[in-house]
């Protein structure tokens, strides 16, 4: 079953459609790279699925282990390098609500935070710098 659909509109954006749902993404290209930057660039959402994934990941297991990870935010910065042009960095910091957390589910989403599927599937030469802020 096919996943998605993407249509080069023009001037360097594209409209992505999930063809399950039916919701679409445009993107455009960076500022930084002749583009108008007034959408995510191909590379923002794959730095923001990696995050994206991480979180959605640590809730599944938060739910399976009976513990909420509702009102987690992550904040998320690209760093690109060039010759090759390319996402050479991404670092995440992940905050979650003010809720005392165990030493075990603590391990849980830091193990979680490693081991995503996105997390796995990109190249092992980009850096994920991953920090996990608890309140407690």
């Amino acid at each position: 079953m096919k996943t998605a659909k993407t249509i080069y509109i023009s001037d360097l954006r594209t409209k992505m459609t999930h063809l399950q749902s039916g919701e679409s993404v445009i993107t455009d290209a960076p500022v930084d790279n002749k583009g108008k930057g007034e959408a995510f660039s191909p590379t923002d959402l794959v730095a923001s699925a990696l995050s994206s994934c991480m979180l959605t990941i640590m809730g599944i297991s938060a739910r399976e282990h009976q513990f909420s990870i509702d009102g987690a935010t992550a904040e998320i910065t690209k760093i690109m390098s060039s010759n090759p042009r390319r996402i050479s960095e991404v670092q995440i910091q992940i905050t979650f609500p003010d809720i005392v957390y165990t030493s075990k589910q603590k391990k849980i989403l830091e193990v979680i935070s490693k081991t995503c599927p996105v997390a796995l599937s990109l190249h092992p030469e980009l850096k994920q710098d991953v920090k996990l802020i608890f309140k407690d």
